[in-house]
């Protein structure tokens, strides 16, 4: 694990736990994304400009992938969020995205900065998660055997078939999978007051790891206005509708610094 820095930094050289950042000192605020299981900060490196150009996109990079391949990857909720709190910059405004695990994730790191007394986001926006509360909503995954924990990966989609096919690649991706499904697995709800912040949350229509119903069920967890948008796709929808959802992401970014 990596020993913690005096003060978190923005930038590849600065903080392993962020990657394609392009800092941008001008910018209001932060936008922090987290990535779904198995997923890295590449998913997120297209999220410049446009209309997130008033925020600085700062996607977060799990061990276990990419140039953090050689760490080992996390496999319990409260270990991976307390780990990056302590790695979190704090010294401008920020909101969090997370789509799917992601979700989760940025929901419990932002508790868990409301219980250390430190500065929270001002905006939320789940994707393709279910309410917290609803967790898990599966039977665990993350120890079935080889083939049938593939089988879950392949039904899920979102995994390149050729990758599910090659033994080399299977044995490079599994235990990041294994470890992040575990992660959702083993999670345990602690019933907390909502949060104070905006909860934004969007659905795949044809989701069928989650039901648009249980992603509805977020609203519980603010005190403040909640939003739900529903995207004609299945539980990887913001590939196909992502400019429309960092639309709506950029639109509630700028009211929330203005």
């Amino acid at each position: 694990m990596i020993a913690a820095e005096p003060r978190a930094t923005i930038g590849s050289l600065g903080n392993l736990w962020l990657e394609y950042v392009r800092a941008n000192p001008a910018a209001a605020a932060r936008l922090f994304c987290f990535p779904y299981a198995g997923g890295s900060a590449s998913i997120f490196r297209d999220w410049h400009g446009g209309a997130l150009a008033g925020c600085e996109v700062c996607p977060v990079q799990l061990p276990g992938r990419e140039r953090r391949f050689n760490e080992r990857p996390f496999d319990r909720m409260k270990r991976l969020v307390k780990a990056f709190v302590e790695h979190l910059p704090q010294d401008k405004p920020f909101a969090f995205f997370g789509h799917s695990l992601g979700g989760l994730l940025a929901f419990e790191v932002a508790r868990e900065l409301r219980r250390q007394g430190r500065p929270l986001p001002f905006h939320l926006f789940v994707s393709g998660a279910p309410a917290a509360q609803l967790c898990p909503h599966r039977a665990p995954r993350f120890n079935l055997d080889r083939d049938a924990f593939v089988a879950e990966i392949r039904k899920l989609g979102g995994t390149p078939e050729e990758a599910l096919q090659s033994e080399e690649l299977l044995e490079l991706i599994l235990p990041v999978l294994r470890a992040d499904f575990a992660v959702i697995d083993t999670y345990f709800y602690l019933d907390e007051p909502p949060l104070s912040c905006p909860i934004t949350a969007f659905a795949g229509a044809r989701d069928e790891e989650v039901d648009q119903f249980e992603v509805v069920d977020w609203r519980a967890q603010t005190t403040s206005a909640f939003d739900l948008h529903v995207f004609q796709g299945d539980h990887f929808f913001i590939a196909e509708s992502g400019a429309r959802v960092r639309e709506i992401v950029g639109t509630s970014i700028a009211a929330g610094v203005s």
